[in-house]
């Protein structure tokens, strides 16, 4: 599965450097047979990662590879256990194939959520193509370096309470309570973030995704690490509820890059650990 092999919802960056960002909930894409059975386009893309990969979109810069998704997260959500096990057990969260919003809100009419057959069918056709490029742009890396790094690319609203309680920390690191980064890779992390000044914590209520538990391998050379991020970093987030009418808000440059600094610090305080030669490992 290589180049043209790709499906057109599949964007690929391959890059030489030890990196790999990936991307599972920047996608806005709904087929016409999903969005012909939900209540409403704007709320099936409501929890949209926003503007994400231009966020990161100096990762070229540092020659890293980039794998993403056009499909939006209603349609299949890319960093769910595939097996549908939650992975926040007891606590609000979303499924393989949601059936609410973030806040609860119903996504689909009523009668037409999808059913057993349907998920695998999405599982099959959007969640396995996607997986099988990061394993492969894994492997691909690991041919050429001893230790790399997938970092797996999110944005959340500031304030959810179903989710949360309180107003989220700018930068929310999660490494599987250390299971799935070695500790050099996450205090780099650590310290870019606390360098900015803004409120940051790691396995707190993002403690790293199926894409983040599943690839993190750090005995065998393979890391993996989620950063959350709150949406207010980077976006002209509104202070109370969002609506069709100020959600999601345009992506301003200037406003931005000030974050865009601190995620540069973060890329780079990692590979400077993954190039020297005491790399963990």
């Amino acid at each position: 599965m290589h180049g043209a092999e790709y499906p057109s919802w599949l964007h690929l960056r391959e890059g030489a450097s030890p990196l790999l960002l990936c991307m599972p909930h920047t996608g806005t894409w709904l087929p016409a047979a999903v969005e012909d059975a939900l209540h409403s386009p704007w709320l099936a893309r409501k929890d949209t990662d926003w503007y994400i990969d231009r966020l990161y979109d100096f990762a070229a810069e540092l020659d890293a590879s980039v794998v993403r998704t056009a499909v939006s997260r209603t349609v299949i959500d890319c960093n769910r256990d595939p097996s549908g096990v939650s992975l926040y057990p007891g606590q609000a969260t979303t499924a393989l194939c949601p059936t609410t919003t973030f806040d609860g809100e119903a996504l689909y009419v009523p009668g037409r959520e999808p059913d057993a057959r349907e998920i695998e069918s999405r599982r099959r056709e959007f969640f396995e193509p996607y997986h099988r490029a990061i394993a492969q742009q894994l492997g691909r890396l690991r041919m050429r370096h001893r230790q790399v790094l997938l970092y797996d690319c999110h944005s959340i609203r500031s304030h959810i309470p179903r989710l949360f309680g309180g107003e989220l920390p700018q930068f929310n690191i999660g490494t599987y309570e250390g299971a799935s980064c070695a500790p050099q890779l996450t205090a780099a992390v650590e310290q870019a973030c606390a360098a900015s000044g803004l409120p940051w914590v790691t396995n707190g209520r993002f403690k790293g995704g199926y894409t983040t538990r599943h690839y993190g391998q750090p005995a065998a050379g393979a890391h993996a690490l989620q950063m959350e991020l709150a949406c207010r970093g980077y976006l002209r987030e509104p202070r109370g509820a969002v609506d069709s009418g100020n959600w999601p808000c345009g992506y301003d440059e200037d406003f931005a890059q000030p974050l865009r600094a601190v995620l540069r610090e973060v890329l780079g305080g990692c590979l400077r650990v993954l190039w020297t030669p005491a790399a963990p490992g």
